[in-house]
């Protein structure tokens, strides 16, 4: 192995992981914070409570990669193996350390317990492994080598298993790669049509290199520089970032970790303007992402879930007639929910949505995920548009919400044209 951390390899332990039982978002994070640091992940596995795979695996990741982070296996049950698998890569035999044990006693005893007689295996390690404390819980890391590389095995709850990883395995990293990333988010396009608009950007042969993740919401392009010169690297990211705003335009809405619902906040708080919401579909969704929102309370007035007709008359003022003549899920009724509210909440912004989210509902003319969104504006005309969703009920409704998120967004930075993915003819 190099004498720097230049590729690693996770391994995942837990017959819970192996049958779907549980989520594995342990090697996800890992995974993350290596490659930020410019270490290339070569492989994950995820093996069951067996020792005989725990170890071939420990063995194989050891003989090609310079880094091993394992998670679970260290707890105090007979299922609880990877201390023991270690040992016998290592052909050493457990032992015990009798600090360790203390402290693992005195960590029963602050919570008035006994400790059972079972956790002792976790004051075990290897002959020539360390043990690696753990303020979280009872069950200590392992860091051993193995032929230059570095093993570490690391409790499987995320709770302990983030703030050890970051206290004993990020001071020793070694690399010299630099590795910059970089996300751009968009929404209300989809991601061929990114796809198209990026063109040769996307060659996998580029450096930074360009890739898209879709969502059920919205599509990111991610950029990733990989190298020696940090300089260059930063140039080039920044270079890039810029090429990718031009060719989506107005479609770019953030960068890292902003997210719509808080550009639109912010928007709104800049503008001095108040938004309220009226939703039928989406079942007070958009009220819900705003109000996730810390400081939302500066420029949201409040909403209504306006489920029925009776409702959709009673609170916002839908003239009753429009039931009779176009349904609910009509660009009038839209537009009414959108302008009662309006005039009802004193609000700047009302959003409105009306459609049908499925399973059942839908009609040839009217099928499940038909979406009306309307928004109206003081002393500006009311906007609606007709959307053609796809997904289930879940995600009809979220893309309703963001996309109407995605329209104020628009309006609020002057845009009154560009039309969204999923648009229908209205």
């Amino acid at each position: 192995m190099s004498d720097t951390h230049d590729t690693a390899a996770i391994l995942s332990i837990g017959d819970e992981l192996v049958l779907g039982q549980t989520v594995d978002t342990n090697s996800a994070w890992i995974s993350r914070m290596l490659s930020d640091r410019g270490i290339r992940i070569r492989t994950h596995a995820t093996v069951p409570d067996k020792m005989t795979e725990i170890a071939a695996h420990i063995r194989m990741f050891a003989s090609n990669s310079d880094l091993v982070i394992v998670t679970g296996g260290l707890g105090p049950t007979e299922d609880d193996l990877t201390r023991q698998a270690l040992a016998e890569v290592l052909d050493e035999d457990l032992v015990c350390d009798e600090s360790v044990l203390e402290r693992i006693r005195n960590r029963f005893r602050s919570v008035h317990m006994e400790m059972p007689e079972s956790n002792r295996v976790q004051a075990c390690h290897p002959k020539s492994a360390r043990l690696l404390p753990n303020e979280l819980g009872t069950a200590p890391g392992l860091h051993a080598r193995i032929k230059g590389t570095d093993i570490f095995c690391l409790p499987g709850p995320p709770n302990e298993m983030h703030p050890m990883f970051e206290a004993h395995v990020l001071p020793i990293l070694r690399t010299n790669r630099v590795v910059l990333t970089h996300i751009v988010r968009t929404v209300g396009i989809a991601e061929s049509t990114v796809a198209d608009r990026l063109g040769e950007m996307m060659d996998r042969s580029r450096n930074p290199l360009v890739g898209t993740t879709a969502s059920t919401d919205s599509v990111s392009i991610r950029i990733r520089y990989e190298g020696q010169d940090l300089a260059l690297g930063e140039r080039l990211v920044d270079e890039t970032v810029g090429q990718v705003r031009s060719l989506l335009g107005p479609f770019v809405f953030g960068e890292g970790e902003q997210n719509l619902p808080g550009v639109v906040v912010d928007l709104l708080r800049a503008s001095g303007d108040k938004l309220a919401t009226v939703e039928s579909c989406t079942g007070g969704l958009i009220a819900k992402l705003i109000t996730d929102v810390p400081g939302a309370s500066d420029v949201f007035h409040g909403g209504w879930v306006t489920y029925s007709n009776a409702f959709k008359a009673e609170q916002v003022g839908v003239d009753p007639a429009v039931f009779d003549r176009s349904g609910a899920v009509s660009e009038p009724c839209c537009r009414q929910m959108a302008e009662g509210g309006l005039v009802r909440s004193r609000a700047d912004h009302a959003l409105s949505v009306t459609g049908i989210a499925g399973p059942g509902g839908g009609s040839a003319d009217k099928p499940v995920g038909t979406v009306w969104i309307g928004l109206a504006r003081t002393g500006r005309p009311t906007q609606t548009r007709l959307f053609r969703f796809n997904g289930d009920r879940d995600a009809i409704r979220l893309r309703s919400a963001m996309t109407a998120l995605a329209l104020l967004r628009l309006s609020l930075i002057g845009d009154e044209d560009t039309a969204l993915a999923c648009q229908a003819p209205g």
